[in-house]
């Protein structure tokens, strides 16, 4: 299957600053990808690449068959880089309906997206009145407007409430599931988790680890929280190995299936150990890193 963002050992410098260096990056068609990573890792300025807005140092990018920025791959792709831009004096309403002329796109659109990004009842306000989060659903609305055929966005869920993640999210599992191509950053693992299919992780601006959600999701610990805390680590070290067996200030996290608990929570307490805490955990985004960037 022909990927339809082709990325080879990208690189982008900034006077001494390497901000990306050597990304290799393929997003296939119909996926949903998760770029992921800590703020300044490097995923804006790989994606601002992905969109032309800036031109790398060196290595090969092709996105939809193309090049970056060319008109025939702006007119198949959306996307929202960094915050979004609008004329603050204008109405959210108005703001979509100028880039749908520029874009010759109908203003029946205009309004199928206001609808799926929920602004329809506040879309008659003024740009400027609107919090971080509606600014937000505006900018992935502007993404939307050109039905395109691959969506690129840049931290997403970024202000949003509770609630508006959860839309968030429902969204763009519907886009990919509808046949579009979506390539989103993130920094959140848990947001990725739930809606990608494939996650890239970036680090200081190299490419450290990609993964298949399920093998993402295949990495469960338990949180173990008992004292005396070192006698704890040392009888769970006997029974699971060393190297499955971490300390976290004042908590263990032990990288083994969580249905073991009961099990876990007995050899404990036989031992004489008091265990004030047992449940399963999702691992830390900094914990990921960690492990993945040890040995380099």
């Amino acid at each position: 299957m022909e990927a339809l963002i082709e990325v080879t050992e990208l690189t982008k410098r900034y006077g001494d600053t390497l901000a990306v260096n050597g990304v290799d990056l393929t997003v296939r068609p119909g996926e949903v990808y998760g770029f992921l990573g800590p703020n300044g890792a490097g995923k804006t300025t790989t994606l601002r690449i992905l969109t032309g807005l800036i031109r790398p140092t060196s290595g090969a990018v092709r996105v939809l068959g193309g090049t970056p920025g060319s008109p025939d791959v702006l007119g198949r792709t959306g996307s929202m880089i960094e915050s979004p831009a609008f004329y603050p004096y204008l109405s959210g309403l108005d703001n979509l309906r100028l880039l749908a002329e520029y874009a010759e796109v109908s203003r029946q659109r205009v309004d199928e997206v206001l609808e799926l990004v929920d602004l329809k009842e506040r879309s008659k306000d003024r740009f400027s009145t609107y919090s971080l989060g509606m600014k937000q659903r505006l900018g992935v609305a502007a993404a939307l407007l050109k039905d395109p055929e691959l969506v690129i966005l840049d931290e997403p869920t970024n202000g949003l409430d509770p609630a508006g993640m959860r839309d968030m999210r429902r969204l763009i599992r519907e886009l990919g599931s509808d046949g579009r191509t979506v390539l989103l950053s993130s920094h959140l693992l848990g947001e990725v988790q739930q809606i990608c299919d494939r996650v890239g992780i970036i680090d200081s601006g190299r490419m450290v680890a990609e993964h298949n959600v399920d093998e993402l999701r295949g990495e469960q610990e338990l949180l173990v929280r008992a004292e005396p805390q070192q006698q704890a680590q040392a009888v769970l070290s006997s029974l699971l190995g060393s190297g499955a067996v971490h300390r976290y200030d004042e908590t263990l996290r032990v990288q083994v299936d969580p249905t073991r608990a009961a099990e876990i929570n007995r050899v404990l307490v036989e031992a004489g150990i008091a265990v004030s805490e047992l449940h399963s955990a999702e691992r830390a985004l900094e914990d990921l890193f960690f492990e993945l960037t040890a040995n380099e």
